[in-house]
């Protein structure tokens, strides 16, 4: 399973509509409205990388709104919770 986040920066009215856009695409598990640098976090979990390519450079564009993101890959996961089988349902 490949995990990433996403910072996102939207047009300032927009953060709610883009926000709600990113949650209906397969892999975005969830959107977080944050504060700091970026208005958006996009936690992606997907089955391989090809996948990840997909949703950032073929769905993700299509969102309108979106000025600025990036993107960061998670190594490895800490967590007392087993995230691993949480996600792995369907996959």
């Amino acid at each position: 399973m490949v995990t990433a986040m996403i910072l996102i920066n939207t047009e300032r009215r927009r953060v709610a509509e883009v926000a709600e856009a990113l949650v209906e695409i397969d892999g975005i598990s969830e959107v977080y409205s944050v504060s700091g640098n970026y208005d958006l976090v996009a936690i992606i979990r997907v089955a391989a990388n090809e996948e990840l390519a997909e949703l950032v450079t073929g769905k993700m564009v299509a969102v309108e709104g979106i000025t600025h993101t990036e993107t960061m890959l998670a190594f490895k996961v800490f967590s007392r919770h087993d995230l691993e089988s949480m996600f792995a349902i369907g996959m």
